[in-house]
Order: structure tokens, then sequence, then C-alpha cells
């Protein structure tokens, strides 16, 4: 066999003829050997994703990292399990990482409108739109991956596939996630995560006439994130920054300096409008703009998708494979237990009120089988990283929140019960996106599509378990409001200001609709609204360290001599970033359950380890330790 996938993978053959890689011979890749391998990345991966994904705004896909990490582990461990056990692996790495994409977005909002979520109430919601979003998915399999075959691309899919046959660069690229996951972790121990013994957070902030404030946090995972998502996503976010730091909060700082009399910020009465500082700019009134340019990019993108849900639900309908062969008696158990699922969740959150269980449930089981239909196309299309995930849910959220509010369900208690049917949504979204990906795999090499879906249940499985378990074990510190929280939460802070809002009456709506007429304007100007208005709403701090790993991306790619090298390089720098990202929140997650369990005490850095000199010395060691493993690489490493 060659170590290449076929033309006919790409396309130019109807589904039903493409022969796979593995033609002939056992379809199985699975064992008991495989099956704990899965699950130990599912659960590393979920983990990962949440802390970064919460810290950051963005989440990077765990489809070729976790392809890598184990083929190195099948080799040691399931060697005879060949690219079939890859394949579950990066399937059930997938899995974890999806989920953790979806229950971040909305589960944590429980905790900023003050509310407390039990770990039981996360876990069922979450594993019920795992498995309800799994058994839709499965329904449309055959139209997807074999009638659609070579129209839609699955752009990551084919990357993964490639990774996976190509067995001679799992070695490098370990060698270079390894490094990466070195130099993330000993930064991450010594900074405020873990030890706290040095400062990280180079910080300038003028509060005369001319208010603003630029910060850089010296953190790997989020160098990793810049170098992965690349130039054109960090500089637009970084874009948004510069809109929010640099013009709409000295534009309020000038006027409100203006002021006279008694008049004190709206939502902090202790503060005088005419002495508020920069973080009260920010905290009071930039952010309120921010959420309000996020729901214009979310609505608009959900405008964008009716096109793609009707021709979705329609091409589905006809599909003629869809009849016959859509899913299987496992797949037909596996939705059949997310909605049984779904309903005991609804009955869980809904504190007794029957109508509320009934008719919220049936609603997010609606919502949530339109969109994990088009979830699964647009995967075909644009693959997990870009699927648009927050249009579907803020559009989910804001109907289902208009059934509370129109049977006058407002109180606190009932908006935590919005937030968790919003989280089986999200859920279900996500982890459609991320299945579909994994069963197209699965369709290249010549996998065996049920062995697939029940690998890939069972990650998810773990992932609502990790995820959960991770929101509850951070939960003091992701409910800190003020300046320089240590999570910045957009999405889920999107949710919670949106639905309490909403429900209370007290939500700022001249704040909001400026930022909802700023995000139509970026969209007539054709650009990307939601990557702006993340960037507007994010501290400035991540922003600025996300375009410096952008910066370092384009170096190598400047410094390279041929396309060869550059190709090379850039790989080795994906996967050093992958390991960065990996250390940084990894050792991350672990220092914070240390410090909180009281393990780790101290006082915070002192001296020079507490000056932005000590903050620009790690950023230096961070960019060299960086840059010269990878322009250390040479073209041979991929013959």
């Amino acid at each position: 066999m060659d170590n290449k996938l076929s033309k006919d993978a790409y396309g130019g053959v109807a589904g039903k003829d493409y022969v796979p890689y593995i033609s002939s011979g056992s379809k199985s890749g699975g064992n008991v050997a495989v099956l704990i391998i899965g699950i130990i990345l599912a659960a590393l991966f979920a983990a990962s994703t949440a802390y970064s994904g919460m810290k950051s705004g963005l989440t990077v896909a765990a489809g070729i990292p976790g392809s890598i990490i184990g083929s190195a582990f099948i080799a040691i461990f399931a060697k005879q399990k060949g690219i079939l056990g890859k394949n579950l692996v990066q399937g059930m790495s997938s899995g974890g990482e999806s989920i953790a994409s979806g229950m971040i977005f909305v589960l944590p909002a429980i905790l900023l409108i003050g509310s407390k979520v039990s770990f039981l109430e996360g876990f069922v919601v979450g594993v019920g739109g795992v498995l309800f979003g799994i058994g839709i998915a499965s329904l449309v399999h055959n139209y997807l991956m074999i009638e659609e075959h070579g129209k839609l691309m699955y752009p990551e899919s084919m990357a993964i596939s490639e990774t996976l046959v190509a067995s001679e660069g799992a070695g490098e690229s370990m060698k270079y996630m390894g490094i990466g996951f070195g130099i993330g972790g000993v930064i991450t121990v010594i900074t405020s995560s873990f030890l706290n013994v040095a400062n990280n957070v180079i910080s300038y902030v003028n509060e005369s006439f001319y208010k603003w404030k630029f910060e850089v946090e010296v953190n790997p995972l989020l160098l990793g994130i810049g170098f992965i998502v690349g130039m054109d996503v960090s500089l637009t976010m970084f874009a948004g920054a510069i809109l929010s730091n640099f013009a709409i909060m000295p534009l309020i700082g000038y006027f409100v300096s203006l002021g006279q009399g008694s008049a004190t910020v709206w939502n902090n009465p202790d503060v005088a409008i005419n002495a508020m500082q920069v973080k009260h700019i920010a905290g009071s009134y930039v952010k309120y703009i921010g959420a309000g340019m996020m729901l214009s990019g979310g609505f608009i993108g959900a405008i964008k998708l009716i096109p793609t849900i009707i021709s979705s639900i329609k091409e589905t309908l006809n599909a003629k494979s869809s009849n016959s062969n859509g899913s299987s008696s496992a797949g037909n158990l596996i939705i059949l237990g997310g909605i049984v699922i779904g309903f005991i969740g609804g009955f869980m959150v809904s504190g007794g009120n029957i109508v509320m269980a009934i008719t919220a449930s049936i609603l997010s089981l609606f919502l949530s089988l339109l969109f994990v239909i088009v979830s699964g196309r647009l995967t075909g299309t644009i693959g997990t990283s870009n699927l648009p995930v927050s249009g579907m849910t803020i559009a989910s959220i804001v109907i289902v929140t208009l059934l509370f509010v129109a049977m006058g369900w407002k109180t606190p208690e009932n908006n935590k019960s919005l937030l968790l049917f919003g989280t089986f949504i999200v859920t279900a979204i996500s982890a459609a996106g991320g299945y579909c990906q994994s069963q197209k795999v699965t369709f290249i090499v010549g996998g065996d599509k049920n062995e697939m879906q029940k690998y890939f249940a069972v990650a998810g499985v773990v992932g609502a378990a990790v995820v959960t378990g991770t929101i509850m074990l951070l939960s003091s510190q992701l409910a800190m409001t003020g300046d320089n929280v240590p999570f910045a939460l957009p999405q889920a802070n999107l949710m919670s200001t949106l639905t309490a809002g909403i429900m209370s009456g007290k939500l700022p709506w001249v704040m909001i609709i400026v930022g909802v007429v700023m995000g139509v304007v970026l969209f007539l100007l054709r650009l990307p609204v939601m990557t702006i208005a993340i960037g507007f709403y994010l501290p400035i701090a991540t922003t600025t360290i996300i375009l410096i790993g952008a910066f370092i991306r384009l170096f190598v790619e400047k410094a390279s001599k041929s396309e060869k090298e550059k190709e090379v390089r850039v790989s080795n720098g994906i996967s050093l970033s992958s390991g960065l990202v990996a250390g940084g929140s990894i050792i991350g997650l672990i220092g914070i359950i240390l410090q909180v369990t009281g393990v780790i005490k101290g006082s915070g850095p002192s001296g020079f380890g507490a000056t932005n000199g000590m903050a620009y010395l790690i950023l230096i060691v961070l960019i060299a330790a960086t840059i010269i493993p990878i322009l250390s690489s040479k073209a041979k490493d991929a013959k």
C-alpha cells in the first residue's frame, strides 16, 4: 500500500464506487487497548479544550493532534490494529474536544448569573445532547458521506486522513508536540496559573485625559492558538481589540469626564460617572457594546444559514440512501437514548414545572434536530474549526428565551433552567460536527462506521463528564467579575447577559443596540463580524499574545527558502503549537486545582518578579523557544 490517499478520496468517483485505503480484510480497529487509549485522549482533549476555550474564546480541533498522539500509542500498545485503530483514537479525541467546544459556550453562563449547577445536571444535559446529536447525524450518514462524496469536501477530515496514512511523519510530529508541551508546561508552572512566582502580564493603563489600556498576557497556550489560526483571524480579532481599547473606551471616558452632579454608573452605584476608571468603562459599557456586536454576528450568521437549512432538510428527505441504510440499530438506540435522556434532563432542571419540562424539551429537541443536520453539512464544507456554532446557539437561545418570557418564567432559577436547555442544544450541534468529521475519515480510510459511532459516543459521554467536572472545579474563578478575571468566557458572558437581561428587563439596550449597529456596519463592509466582535469583547491582553503567535508563523513562512521547507516548518510549528496549547491548558488546570484545594499557597510574585520587566523576559524566552526548534526543521523531515 502507498502511504498516500488515492485521488478518488477527493472526488471524481461516486461514493458507492470509492475504494477506501483499507479495502480488504477486517474493518474492525477496536479492542480494549484502543478503547482505553481513546478514553484517555478524549478526557485530555476535553479538559484542555475547556480550559483554553474559556480563556481565549477560541478552540483548537483535536483530530490531527489526536491522530498523531494516537498513532504513537497504537504503535506501542495495539500495533496489530494499525490505521483502523488510529482512526478510532482520533475520532475519540475529536469527540472529547467537540463536546468541550460546545458546552463551554453556555454552561458557565449559569455561574455568571449567580446560580450554581450540580455535576449531575451538567452531565445529564451534556450526555443527552451528545447522544441526540450523534443519533440524528447517523440518520443522514449515507447521504452526507456517500451520496455527497466529492461535493462535500470535509477539508479537516481529509487532512486527518492524510495524517493517518503518512505514518513516517508521526514521530517527527510527536517530537515537536513534546517540545511545545514542555515549553508551555514550564512557563505555566512559574506564572499565576500555578506557583505564581513570576508576573506574566505586560500592562500599561492610562487614566488621564485619553483613557486607554494595552496589555499582553504572556501565555504559551494563547501564543500557540495564534500560530495555529494564522494571521487573518488573529489580526481581525486584534482589530476589534484596538477599536475597543483605543476608540470606544477613550470616547466614553472623554464624555463622562464632562459629567456633573451625583450620577453613578448604571450597574455600580458606588462609582460616580465622572470618576470612572478604565476598568469601570470596560466592564459597565464597552462589554455590552461588544455583546451587541456578537449578538448581531450570531443572528447574521443564523440568517445566512437559512438557505443551507432548507436545502439540507430537502436534500436529506429526498436522499435515496437515507430510506434504506441511514442508521444502524445502534444508531437508533443512541438517538432514542438522546431523546429519553433529554426529557429526563428537562424534568430534572425544570424544578418541578411540568409544563416547562415538556414544552422546553420539545422545543430544544426540535432546534437541535434542525441545526444538527446543518452542522453535519457545514462540516463537510468548512470543517469543525470554522463551524458557526455561535450563530446557531445564539438563535436557539433567543428562541427558547422568548418562550420562557411568553410563559412568564422570568426568575433567576428559570434562567438557570433555560441555560441548561441551551447547553443541550449547543452540545448536540457541536457533537454532530465532530461526529460527521470522524465518520468521513472512517469512510475514507475504510473503517467500520458502526464501530466509530459507538467509540465516538463513549468519548462524548467521557467529554461531558470531564467538561462538567472542569467547570465545577473552576467555578470560583469562572464566577469572578471585574478587572483582570482569569477566564474571559466571551460566549458564556454573552449568553448570561442576553438571557438575564431579557428576563429581567434590565438589559442596557442602548449599548446593545450600538453594538448591533456596529456589527451590521461590519457586515455591510463584508468583514467577519463575529471574529471582530470576539476581539472587541476579549481583554486586549488575550488578543495581543494571539497576534504574536500569528506573527511567529508569518516569520517562519518568510524565513523559509522554498515551498517545501515552508510546508515542513509550518507543519512542525502547528505540532509544536498544539503542544503549547496542551501543556499550557493541562498544567494550568492542574495548577488551579492545586490552588483551589489549598495544596499550593502563595502571596504572588514580588520584587522584579512582579514587574513588566519579568513579563518581557518571559515573552522573549517564549518566542525564542518557539521559533528556534521550528526553524531547525529541514525539508528532509517530511520525506
